[in-house]
């Protein structure tokens, strides 16, 4: 646990237990609003072919939408819980690494 507040620069264990279930909470959420969304603008599994490229296709897409609902979320539900200079500080970290650091670059 020690080596968990010392990397995230946290001070408590409480702290740590937020953040825990913080992340859990958007994963799960995250993968959840994923599938109605899909239905919503007119691609639920039904519409797509039963053949397994149809099946491909859909679970594709289902993922691709999980990633930008996981960032969004992450920063909400860390504003819920208190946590938001954690949660912000880390979605930057994290999209830098992944490239898209010009969408926080300061001008």
């Amino acid at each position: 646990m020690e080596k968990l507040k010392e990397r995230w620069g946290i001070d408590s264990n409480l702290q740590v237990v937020v953040i825990c279930v913080v992340f859990a909470i958007t994963g799960s959420s995250s993968v959840y609003v994923a599938k109605p969304f899909l239905a919503w603008i007119g691609m639920a599994r039904e519409t797509f072919p039963e053949s397994w490229w149809g099946g491909f296709l859909y679970w594709t897409l289902r993922l691709l939408l999980i990633f930008p609902f996981y960032q969004v979320l992450l920063v909400v539900y860390g504003w819920l819980f208190g946590q938001f200079r954690f949660f912000w500080n880390f979605e930057k970290k994290m999209l830098s690494r992944m490239g898209l650091s010009f969408l926080f670059s300061k001008k």
